[in-house]
């Protein structure tokens, strides 16, 4: 039984498309990206993992056994991918691999998954393996602040924190649960009364972009959601409430934004606006406030509007850009697995809000 509804023909041209993208390398791993100037990129660790979830979750609207095959031949790659360590690298290729928090967290989401899925057990101990870093490298004061992206501390990882209460889930080890909780209060110690978090930059000069700020909110929220903590969910919201405020006419949020909630550019982030709707639609699911609701509808319509889906190319039909346009700075004239993604979940999200289905 298909349950697809209003937006299944961009989910599936979306999914089609990290299909193509898991072709490209022939090794199991998704191509981070699709360049109009180089085709199509290595297969990257990170997102792969966080897709896995993606695609077990497709594969149970639509029943289509295909996409469950290759969500394993994703689980498969990672754990050819993990370190001796149990952490996972940043960089694509070769002798430049290096382990990374954020990184080894978002590929936790993938094998914990690929275990709830299949039962095989060579997941769970991959997770947990990748939690056991984790864990044990974190800083007492809560943060990450060895061996994550260009060696600074960022607010973000409170999606890492969010992939070890899923690790918590399938092992019930309070390690794992006590190290996500000390980053999530970390993390709201970084957060401005008005709702913007500092540290939410790749690197501490930079102007924060829509995705790592929807990263924040969303580890955030659903920790606040699996832990019932209402201090966490209130935080998130703050944060969420704000983003609601700057949401332009056409649906979208700008590329990025300083802590006063300005923007120094036109273009958009189309992952960033997939993240912030998926955040909208979970409120919407805990408070039945209808202006999660529409500010999610019509971000996703927006996004909706900027996928090509005539294309002969396959490197771009379906696909999710980094930026709109195309030469916004983030990921210029590329098309991201990630994008694509959150795209996808952001509309399933969608659809399920409109049946009235249990928001999961």
């Amino acid at each position: 039984r298909n349950r697809l509804y209003d937006n299944g023909k961009h989910i599936k041209a979306a999914v089609n498309w990290l299909l193509e993208a898991q072709k490209a390398n022939n090794d199991g791993g998704v191509a981070a990206l699709y360049s109009l100037y180089e085709g199509w990129h290595a297969s990257y660790s990170e997102t792969t993992g966080y897709i896995i979830p993606t695609m077990f979750n497709y594969c149970h609207k639509t029943e289509d056994e295909t996409i469950k095959q290759s969500a394993v031949k994703m689980a498969e790659w990672e754990l050819a991918k993990q370190m001796e360590n149990g952490a996972f690298p940043g960089g694509a290729a070769g002798n430049k691999e290096f382990p990374t928090v954020f990184n080894t967290g978002q590929v936790i989401f993938g094998m914990a998954r690929a275990y709830q899925e299949t039962k095989e057990i060579k997941y769970k101990k991959s997770a947990l393996k990748a939690a056991d870093w984790l864990a044990k490298i974190q800083n007492k004061n809560g943060c990450w602040d060895k061996f994550d992206y260009l060696g600074e501390v960022h607010a973000y990882n409170t999606r890492t924190a969010w992939a070890l209460l899923k690790a918590y889930e399938i092992a019930k080890k309070d390690f794992y649960l006590k190290t996500a909780i000390k980053n999530i209060d970390w993390a709201l110690k970084q957060q401005l009364a008005n709702g913007w978090f500092k540290h939410n930059a790749f690197y501490e000069a930079q102007e924060p972009i829509l995705h790592t700020i929807a990263y924040t909110i969303q580890g955030i929220l659903e920790a606040g959601i699996y832990l019932k903590n209402k201090k966490y969910i209130d935080a998130a919201k703050k944060s969420a409430d704000a983003l609601i405020n700057l949401q332009r006419e056409d649906g979208s949020l700008a590329g990025s934004f300083d802590g006063n909630w300005k923007s120094s550019v036109s273009w958009t982030c189309l992952t960033g606006n997939s993240q912030t709707s998926i955040i909208w639609l979970r409120l919407y699911g805990l408070t039945k406030d209808k202006k999660y609701l529409n500010a999610a509808k019509k971000i996703n319509n927006y996004v909706k509007s900027t996928q090509e889906l005539n294309s002969k190319n396959k490197g771009i039909r379906g696909g999710i850009k980094g930026a709109y346009p195309i030469y916004g700075w983030y990921a210029p004239f590329c098309y991201i697995n990630w994008g694509a993604k959150f795209f996808i979940d952001a509309l399933m999200l969608e659809d399920d809000s409109k049946i009235g289905s249990k928001l999961s």
